[in-house]
Parts: C-alpha cells; structure tokens; sequence
C-alpha cells in the first residue's frame, strides 16, 4: 500500500548546521516528488506535531516553505518542526485512509481530533422469533433481524419506541420471559402490547402488525394511516366495533408521533446534517441524523481543532473521522465547503458500499436544515464555553485552597470499594478544565493476596503503586499530560500518610496530594482536608470549592462501587464448569441438561459422567479429578 521514503537526518543540515522550520522543510521539498502520500512533521523531542495528507506531496509541502502567508497555528507548527518523514501511496484515497490512521494513533498537537467517537443507537426489530420483539440495539449487528438507525442518543430511541409501543403495540420483553407467561403482562393491560405470548393475537396479524411498524419507521407513515382507515371502515360495518376501536386507537397514536417528530423534512429521506461553528479557537459539529424523512436527533462534538483550524479543515476531519467505523448515508449536507470533496466522496463511497452525496445547499429545505444545525452548533458552543470558564474559576479556587502553583490541568480521584474486603476494587476519576474526563477513568482490580480483608489502607496503596509504576514505565520524564497535578484520596490523615509513603519510595512526592475525610459528625459540607506538613484544614460551607470538590468525590465512590457491584455480580454467576479444562459451551450445556447443575455434577461418579454425550473416560477422569483432587 505504502512506501516509506523517510529522507535522512543527513539531508537536513547544511555546512554542518541543522535546520529547522522554513529552511529544514525547503530542503525536504528539494527531493520530493509529486506521488501522493503522507507527511509528517516533527519536533526536536522526535513529537509528531502534524500529519497531513497530499495529492501532490511536493506541492502541498512546498506551501510550507514559504515564509509569509500562515496563519498563527500553522507559523507555530512550521518553527517547532526539526524533522519530516513522508509515506507514499498508490491512490489520494488511500493517502486519507492513512492519514487518519495515523491521526488516530498519534494524536498530533496540530491536528483536528475528534475526542467523542462514541457508537450510536439503532432500533432493532428481531427477525429469529415467531413473535418478533423491538428493542434498542448498540454495537454490532450480530442480531438477526432489520435494523433503523442510527439514532442519536438513548433517549431518541426510547422515545421512539415509546410512541412506537402505543402505536403497533409489539412485545419488548425477552425470549425467556415471552416463554415463560402464563397471563398477559402490564403492557398488555395498559395497551403497549398485543399479548402475543398468551394468544391474544394471532401469528400472522402480529407479523402484519411487524410489518407496519417496519414501514413506519422506513418513512411510510401515510401509507400505514391510510390503509388502517380503510381496515377501521371495514371493521366498522362489519359490526366489530371492538375491532374498530383498536384501529381508531392505533390511528391516533400514529397521528401523535408525527406530531412529536419535529422536523420533518419532505425533500430528504436520508441525510446526516453535519454543521460547524468556531469561535475563541474552540469548534462545535452538530450532526443531524434524517431517516425515513423523519429527525432522529441530534449530537454535538467538540474536536480538538489544533487551536486555529478552519472550518473547512475541522470537517473534512471530522467526516474521515466520525464515519471510520459507522455506515455514512446517502446523503451528507455540510455547512462549509472542504478542499477534497471529491476524495472524500470516494472515501465514504468505498466504506459505504455505495455511492455518498457531499453537498453545500444554498437556498430550499436542505439550507434550513444546515442552518438550524448551524444554529445549534453556535448555541452548544456558547453553552461549553460559558461552562469552560466556571470551571476554569473553579480550578483557580481549588489552587488558591489547597497552595498550588497553578490552576490544576489533571486532578485524579481515588476511591475504594468492597464488603468486608470481598470483590475489592480500586477506582480512579480524572477531572480537568472541561470537566469530568471518562475516558481516562480507570478501574483495579485489588490483587494483594497478603492484605487484611477490609484493609483500606492497604488497598489505597496498592492501587497507587500500581497507577505510578506504570506511569514511570511509560512516561518517566513527565512528556504526556497523564501526569497529575492534583490527587484527591477519599479518607484522612491515616490514608494520606499511607499513600505518601508508595509516592516516596516511587520518587513521586512533589506531586500534590491531599485527602478528603468526614468531619467529626460526618455531616456534608464538614469535610476535613489533610495534607502531609499542614493541620487539617476545611472550606467555608458555601464555598463553591468546596461543592466541587464533593461532586468530585461522590463521582468516585460512584465509580468505585459501580465496578464492586460489577465484579460481585460475575462471581455471583461464576459457573465453577467454566474452570475446567476442555469444557466447553457444548459440554457444559450437555453435563448440566443431564444433571441439572454444577452442583449435581461435581458429586458425580465417573461412570456417571461418562453417560453425558460428549464426556469421554478422560474428560469424566479430569471433570473428577477437578472436585475431589483440589485439596
């Protein structure tokens, strides 16, 4: 696919003086040749500072050896850079494929970066049951059945399927339960199910009533009215007035979802609405999902602009970006024109599997639909950097508190969680000045065989040598912003003192530290905060430092006892067959359908074994083996 063509350090000095800058890139653009490909650009820490892209790489790189016409960002970039190294490639295509990879796995400083690449909810109606159920779906499609999507957020779905519940009235209860009704549920009573798992409905007009549902939601709501109108008349004169009734109800539940849908464009039956807004060197993208002409929601982002990216720069990112690992439509309305429209167009044609429209509307439905997206993205925008400067105050506050050098850019929160030491497990928060960082939250698993159960100390420091050792194996010189500022340890003088000692012995001590206890009624808003040199220290009671740092602290313990209930629970539904070697999905299901359960099976004889299908006499010798040899 590629070819590296990295020029030697050699070739970047002249008269035995190293170049940087407009001089070093010059001298690269010396010996490039028009091939497309990838480029580079480094600093003299060997940093990746920019990854860029080019159809012609002497050409796009000859623009940064000019010396006048940048802007801020790219003047920055081109003084700090000491090395290049390039990649060529056989298409522009693949030139952008590589290029985002590579944005993707190095972050560059200078580079648009979307942070939130989240997956996005589908609705899915299940094609392997008689009586097909509807859900919310995310993740891959391993499901057999039709999908509708996507939507953009959880709630969009579900207010989907709720009004989708009144109107068909499918059953959203699993396949076990559906087995398992002896008597129609509450959804059945309150009409959001036809009570197919107690014969209320017969196989084929629920499949009717499935197949309506699937045309509602692929745009073909009129139709359906339509045709229920004429089933009603009929039911009408037929004298099955009860029957009548239905319809009359389901019609009206129709008639209430189109009026809660919003926009609802006539012209677009399937289109993402992907607009951009930029201001203070900070960027919004607010993407529009229409399907079936109806709005399906909206999402907002927040890239990494590189701190003075174009508009046009942000979104050609974003696209290649944010339909890396999803379907793009067949139809993508943008707010700005991008410089390769028709490389990107081969870019997301190639990953849909068919062909994808860019276009800029001027006049007409689609321009409405850019500018209220538009307007939406100058909002959330407004919103972010309103809540960015109320942050900002309140970093200032935690540093003016606790004696910081500075407003703190990383603050990490650790919290334990266990029942009387039992499924003990480490929790880690990060918060900065957008706020609460999950991403970067971490859960441990507490391993110390040699702790006291309920040894919270012991568990604190455990965690926190692990959290350092590996920050000093992958960053011993403090390069990366993973490095804290600011730990917050939920606990007093003792869980300080303990932890104090692991930053010691680790040459970590300078960072700061401090620990948040009750008060000695244990009532909110007394907190205690301990610091290794200082008494013991508190915050006025409507101080907003001090509600912060609270929030802070409830998070993890949030987190912390979230990942205790988890790891709880698996042991819960541990299956001790799971430990045994060679014992499969197909063994285990055939030793428990014979002997009921794990139980049962580890008081059996190998003879008794070996009546299962599938146990030979050496798997009924190592089952056996496996519950009577353990001592």
């Amino acid at each position: 696919m590629t070819d590296g063509c990295d020029l030697p350090d050699g070739a970047a000095t002249q008269q035995g003086v190293r170049l940087k800058g407009h001089a070093l890139i010059a001298d690269y653009v010396s010996r490039l040749d028009g091939s497309p490909g990838v480029y580079r650009m480094l600093n003299a820490a060997q940093e990746v500072l920019y990854v860029g892209k080019a159809r012609n790489l002497k050409a796009r790189v000859s623009n940064y050896a000019r010396t006048t016409g940048h802007s801020g960002r790219i003047a920055r970039m081109i003084s700090e850079t000491t090395h290049m190294m390039f990649l060529t490639t056989r298409t522009e295509t693949e030139a952008l494929l590589l290029e985002q990879n590579l944005i993707k796995q190095l972050k560059p400083r200078y580079n648009v970066l979307l942070r939130d690449d989240k997956s996005f909810p589908y609705i899915l109606i299940a094609g392997d049951h008689p009586f097909p159920m509807i859900r919310k779906h995310r993740g891959a499609r391993t499901v057999k059945g039709a999908y509708f999507g996507p939507f953009a957020s959880a709630s969009a779905v579900n207010r989907t399927l709720n009004h989708l519940e009144r109107a068909f009235q499918l059953r959203n209860c699993s396949d076990a339960m559906f087995s398992s009704r002896t008597r129609a549920c509450l959804q059945y009573q309150i009409k959001r199910c036809s009570g197919p798992c107690v014969g209320k409905i017969s196989e084929d007009d629920y499949r009717r009533t499935v197949a309506d549902a699937q045309r509602f939601l692929e745009g073909k709501s009129s139709s359906i009215q339509q045709d229920l109108a004429a089933e009603m008349s009929a039911a009408s004169e037929a004298m099955e007035y009860e029957r009548a009734a239905a319809l009359r109800d389901r019609i009206g539940a129709l008639t209430t979802v189109q009026q809660s849908q919003g926009i609802n464009p006539r012209s677009v039956a399937e289109a993402d609405v992907v607009a951009v807004h930029l201001e203070g060197g900070q960027a919004c993208v607010q993407v529009f999902f229409i399907r079936a002409h109806q709005s399906w929601g909206n999402h907002d982002f927040y890239p990494r602009t590189g701190a003075g990216a174009e508009e046009a720069e942000v979104l050609e990112a974003f696209l290649a970006q944010f339909y890396d690992a999803k379907e793009p439509p067949k139809t993508i309305l943008l707010s700005h024109e991008i410089e390769d429209a028709d490389l990107m167009i081969d870019l997301l044609s190639t990953r849909a599997g068919r062909k994808v429209e860019l276009a800029v509307p001027k006049r007409g439905e689609k321009a409405e639909l850019v500018e209220n997206a538009l307007r939406n993205a100058r909002e959330s925008l407004g919103r972010k950097m309103s809540e960015s400067a109320a942050q900002a105050k309140l970093l200032l506050g935690v540093a003016a508190a606790f004696g910081l050098p500075k407003p703190p850019d990383r603050i990490e929160v650790y919290d334990n969680s266990h029942i009387q030491g039992a499924h003990a497990v480490g929790g880690m928060i990060v918060a900065g000045p957008e706020g609460l960082m999950k991403s970067s939250y971490r859960k441990f698993n507490i391993k110390g065989e040699d702790l006291t159960p309920g040894d919270d100390f012991g568990m604190m420091k455990e965690v926190l040598t692990r959290r350092f050792e590996r920050l000093l194996r992958e960053d011993p010189e403090r390069k990366t912003d993973l490095w804290p500022d600011l730990l917050l340890i939920d606990g007093g003088a003792g869980q300080v003192s303990a932890v104090h000692e692991i930053m010691v012995a680790l040459g970590v001590a300078d960072i700061a530290m401090v620990g948040v206890a009750k008060g000695i009624d244990r009532d909110l808003g007394k907190e205690e905060f301990h610091r290794i040199g200082h008494r013991p220290m508190a915050l006025p009671r409507q101080d907003p430092v001090l509600y912060y740092i609270q929030r802070l602290r409830d998070e993890a313990h949030r987190w912390a006892i979230g990942a205790h209930r988890a790891k709880r629970a698996k042991a819960t539904m541990a299956n001790p067959l799971d430990e045994i070697p060679g014992i499969g999905a197909t063994r285990k299901r055939a030793l428990l359908a014979h002997f009921g359960s794990a139980k049962a099976v580890s008081r059996a004889g190998e003879s008794d074994l070996m009546e299962v299908p599938g146990i030979s006499a050496a798997m009924a010798e190592t089952i056996w083996n496996f519950f009577n040899d353990r001592g």
